[in-house]
């Protein structure tokens, strides 16, 4: 055993260059990552870079306080997101803040003024017959024909639920299109093609059957005018200059237009390509809408769908308008789902929906759908919200808390220097080399976590920085102690340094993991900033355990072959004679007893 024991040791030691080269290729990888993706800095949060903090207080209608729960505030929160990036702003945070609060912190360079007002409204969500639709890069949206035929990749289709053999369309979209993608849009919404439905009196398409959908041509209308005959000159003025890329565009598209009047929208397809719409007025108004959910149809094969109940009222508006849809051609036998002047779903029907609930299909994720039939739901949802307070920070104050914050950090670093350069003299070395790896890791990944999770570095979290470097400088502390002492009990270095490595390992295990959980359950109990604080804690404490185990044993490995280390120099901070060692105790044989003989 003890053979084995020994060769064991000696295979550990022999190779320290793989942890070494490793941690190397790890470092050049992240570092290669982060400047690839453009982000070669940390994401600031709002105490740091400045902007607006709203916070807003859940209000139920009265006696609906039980709308004040889990869903439907993560729902508002879903809502209030998709008006906040529609401003331009891709890296406000919104989320709850106990059981009926949502704070919103936008950061600099928007108008917290438009902020403000976008995010406080309640959700305004309509159901409006299409009139037209093309690419926004200005390619016509395909769309079914006028001979009834299944609709092409992606196509939603609106259903009664009432029996399952009744069906909105000839076929369905798997059976007309063997090659449809099932892969979500960009925003993981299934959406539908161009297919618009009859518009009021005012507005009535004069488009042929035989017209594709969306080009905008129209017996009585040119091919250049950009939408179709039977729309204002103004209506049309607005769809031919619309861009839907542009996010600024797609939040004012539709500005001022009242539920009964027509209007201009933006929308993504099944591939994340933008659309843009005419809208007639809207038929169905969201809080028509009973309930909604999303469910997975095993019985008929169309997977995850949205299916809607109505209320009395809606039931009969809902049957109205889609038994006007479904006598129209492609097309106008299409409704736009409509979400703050959005359009977020816009399926096709076949024939009236008269049972007083319906069920949109497509190509649906578990995500989509029920992302979907939250954005319905919401439109029924008895809350508002009312702005309890609004904070401004500059972009001054900012800075002078990130560089307050800073200094902070170099002092607490400096003194654990020159701690270490005073009590481990050599051995100092490999601790600042790995205080400046585990360091350069921590930045890396915080540029990285930035744009992949939204990751903002606030004041709390650069305080969690700076007492992950005590966390970290204790780690080393607590080897070259263990280290030490085998010293003292007169071992030469390299047996020191690998006998006294299991016993520094447990140790170090132990008090990172106590650590680590601390951090995790703070991270999950507490809100806001202070997440921040219990995230970088964290994440450096698990860099703690990579960086020891990677990079500070294996170096030692290394340093204990030289012979400034090995041979107990006075300055290598492991000098036998300084630390008091002793020669090992030796065992002594026991005199034997003597031995008595009887006399004759």
């Amino acid at each position: 055993m003890a053979a084995l024991k020994k060769g064991n040791n000696a295979s550990v030691t022999s190779k320290p260059w793989r942890s070494l080269a490793l941690i190397l290729i790890a470092m050049v990888a992240l570092t290669g990552g982060m400047f690839a993706s453009g982000h070669d800095t940390p994401r600031l949060g709002i105490d740091l870079a400045g902007g607006a903090s709203i916070t807003l207080a859940a209000v139920p209608e009265a006696g609906q306080e039980s709308a004040i729960n889990p869903t439907n505030m993560a729902t508002a929160v879903s809502i209030m997101e998709r008006r906040v990036n529609g401003l331009g702003v891709s890296e406000a945070e919104v989320q709850t803040q106990g059981d009926r609060n949502i704070i919103v912190n936008i950061p600099k360079g928007t108008n917290s003024e438009q902020a403000r007002e976008q995010v406080g409204t309640t959700a305004k969500l309509y159901f409006r017959p299409v009139v037209a639709t093309e690419l926004a890069a200005g390619g016509a949206a395909p769309a079914p024909s006028a001979t009834g035929d299944a609709p092409t990749e992606g196509t939603e289709g609106a259903r009664t639920t009432d029996g399952a053999s009744e069906k909105a369309t000839d076929k369905t979209p798997d059976e007309a299109s063997p090659s449809a993608s099932t892969t979500p849009s960009a925003d993981a919404t299934a959406r539908g093609r161009a297919v618009p439905e009859a518009l009021k009196a005012d507005t009535t398409p004069s488009a042929s059957p035989s017209t594709p959908a969306g080009t905008g041509a129209s017996p009585s209308a040119s091919a250049t005018d950009g939408a179709p005959a039977g729309t204002d000159g103004k209506l049309q003025a607005q769809y031919a200059a619309l861009d839907c890329t542009k996010a600024d565009v797609r939040a004012s598209a539709g500005d001022g237009a009242k539920a009964t009047d027509s209007t201009v929208a933006c929308g993504q397809n099944s591939q994340g390509q933008w659309q843009k719409y005419i809208l007639g007025p809207a038929a169905v108004d969201g809080t028509d809408v009973d309930e909604a959910k999303a469910v997975l149809n095993t019985q008929t094969g169309a997977g995850w769908t949205v299916t809607m109940d109505f209320t009395d009222k809606g039931s009969q508006k809902f049957a109205d308008i889609t038994g006007k849809l479904a006598q129209n051609p492609s097309p106008q036998n299409q409704f736009a789902i409509v979400l703050d002047g959005e359009v977020v779903s816009d399926p096709y029907v076949s024939q009236a929906l008269t049972g007083g609930n319906a069920e949109i299909s497509g190509n649906f994720t578990q995500k989509s759908s029920e992302e979907l039939a939250n954005m319905l739901s919401y439109g029924a949802l008895p809350l508002t919200f009312r702005e309890d307070s609004v904070t401004t920070v500059t972009a001054a104050l900012g800075g002078d808390q990130l560089h307050a914050g800073l200094i902070a950090g170099a002092i607490g670093l400096a003194l654990v220097v020159l701690y270490l350069l005073v009590y481990y003299r050599g051995l100092s070395f490999i601790a600042i080399a790995s205080l400046l790896v585990s360091a350069s890791l921590t930045y890396v990944i915080m540029a990285l976590l930035g744009p992949t999770i939204g990751f903002a570095l606030n004041l709390p979290a650069v305080c969690g920085a700076i007492v992950a470097i005590g966390i970290t400088a204790d780690s080393f502390i607590v080897y070259f102690e263990r280290v030490r002492d085998e010293i003292r009990e007169g071992r030469v270095l390299r047996t020191a340094v690998e006998r006294a490595w299991p016993r520094a390992r447990r140790t170090i295990l132990v008090s990172d993991f106590v650590s680590f959980l601390a951090a995790a359950v703070l991270f999950v109990v507490t809100v806001g900033k202070v997440q921040g604080f219990a995230f970088t804690l964290g994440l450096t404490t698990v860099l703690d355990v990579v960086v020891v185990f990677l990079f500070t044993k294996p170096l030692l490995t290394l340093m204990a072959r030289r012979k400034f280390f090995a041979g107990g120099h006075k300055w290598s901070g492991l000098d036998p004679k300084a630390l008091g060692a002793k020669p090992p105790l030796r065992r002594t044989r026991r005199p034997s007893a003597p031995v008595q003989t009887k006399e004759a």
